[in-house]
């Protein structure tokens, strides 16, 4: 039996990996990548792009081998409204599909698949749990979400496939739009946030997404939807301060009207002059805590880390001026 992580030599993909390899595992990097995974060289890595299924042949699939899905396009770097549907749908969607067909062409069964909590779109419940209203609110969460309903048809055809929600993903190995929040900070200069800050503002820890796709291996891959969360996630300013602190930065915190602030960004991203996605700001002021129980009672997985100390991490990083992620200090969640 083979480990396939497909997006292995990516942000989530190198820490899941290496946690596989650490387990005695035969493990495959497929990847648009074509250099080997800093994280372990002694792990093959083949090349396989999503879009285009005449690459999967570089792969020797068998019915007894695991895959897990970790390509993605993401909220970065920002796109303008009429580039969005053409930069996220052809891997968040299409890709999907074309993995699943090649899955079932081999008779493999097995799949781990990421999508985001973005499919839920605005905060109805706290916390939000798997069967809260589904409304993304633009194309990154549609793509995803209808990327989710592909892989419920695929269910119905005998594949097991446990999908997980996680919400942002930060620590070391990207940045992403925390690097516009650092380069702020780094410069003492105000750290605008929309609305007041009180709110808590959910993130997880990408050593954590790999020990969840871990243990959804380790539980024989559940046909269920789970959200992955932090615990108790700190207020936003509560977390900035935390970082300026760190930094020895003399930053101060700004809170500003959200009504106003979501109306001049939308304002901006109406004429292709986009700041930040939607998908961002318009629930920034929110609560955006999942409810992770399902994970924790189905998986018996558990967060390890706090959203503080990966920001840290991820500042940490950033300061240091890498081109190009090294290995964090931090163990794996599987050590």
């Amino acid at each position: 039996m083979k480990h396939i992580v497909i997006g292995g030599d990516g942000f989530v993909g190198r820490k899941l990996s290496a946690n596989l390899k650490a387990a005695g595992q035969d493990v495959l990097i497929a990847d648009i990548a074509t250099g080997e995974s800093r994280y372990n060289e002694a792990i093959p890595h083949v090349f396989f792009d999503v879009t285009r299924p005449e690459t999967f042949g570089s792969i020797d699939l068998k019915p007894d081998d695991v895959v897990y899905n970790l390509s993605a396009r993401m909220l970065s770097p920002i796109m303008t409204r009429a580039r969005r549907h053409d930069f996220f749908w052809p891997v968040n969607h299409d890709g999907v599909r074309n993995i699943l067909e090649w899955m079932g062409k081999h008779e493999a069964s097995k799949l781990v698949h990421f999508t985001t909590d973005m499919i839920y779109g605005h905060t109805h419940e706290v916390p939000t749990t798997e069967d809260a209203p589904i409304a993304p609110l633009g194309e990154y969460g549609l793509s995803k979400l209808e990327s989710e309903k592909l892989c419920h048809i695929w269910r119905e055809r005998g594949m097991s496939i446990s999908i997980f929600r996680p919400r942002l993903i930060i620590g070391p190995g990207r940045l992403g739009i925390l690097s516009k929040l650092f380069k702020l900070i780094d410069l003492n200069l105000p750290v605008p946030m929309i609305g007041s800050g009180r709110n808590p503002y959910q993130f997880i820890s990408v050593f954590d997404c790999a020990s969840a796709a871990l243990a959804a291996w380790s539980s024989g891959f559940p046909n269920k939807v789970y959200n992955l969360g932090s615990d108790n996630p700190p207020p936003v300013r509560e977390l900035l301060r935390d970082l300026i602190k760190e930094a020895g930065s003399r930053s101060i915190l700004l809170p500003t009207p959200a009504p106003l602030v979501k109306l001049a960004l939308t304002s901006l991203d109406l004429i292709n002059m986009p700041l930040m996605d939607p998908e961002q700001y318009l629930i920034a002021d929110e609560i955006c805590i999942l409810d992770t129980n399902a994970a924790k009672n189905d998986l018996g997985w558990k967060p390890l880390y706090r959203d503080e100390d990966m920001l840290k991490a991820a500042y940490r990083e950033y300061r240091a001026g890498l081109e190009k992620p090294v290995h964090a200090k931090l163990p794996l969640a599987a050590e």
